[in-house]
């Protein structure tokens, strides 16, 4: 069974900083894709940004500048670091990676931006 699991959320000022870290079970180098996606309260969840194997990125519009997705093959993680955070970044983030025939959700993590 894959896992993925989640980490540094938490609270943080409008303007400052957090990164976000996923960690995978399997090798990095069996996952074609990883994405972070986040859903805020009564919100459809979104996809916020991405990076294929071949280190291709892809942001929404709303975290381009601001956020950068990055993948650590050796490690099996993909961090995701946000500046510049805005209340609006406010939501459960969750990471997710495409594999062979099959995809995987983390459990997700909660990021409050507030002043």
């Amino acid at each position: 069974q894959v896992q993925l699991v989640e980490s540094g959320g938490g609270l943080v000022q409008p303007g400052g900083s957090l990164r976000l870290s996923c960690v995978a079970s399997v090798s990095m180098f069996t996952i074609y894709s990883v994405g972070w996606f986040r859903q805020a309260p009564g919100k459809q969840r979104e996809l916020v940004a991405s990076i294929t194997s071949s280190i291709s990125t892809n942001y929404a519009d709303s975290v381009k500048g601001r956020f950068t997705i990055s993948r650590d093959n050796a490690k099996n993680t993909v961090s995701l670091q946000m500046n510049s955070v805005k209340p609006d970044d406010t939501a459960v983030y969750y990471c997710k990676i495409w594999m062979w025939m099959a995809e995987y959700w983390g459990q997700g993590i909660q990021v409050t931006v507030s002043s």
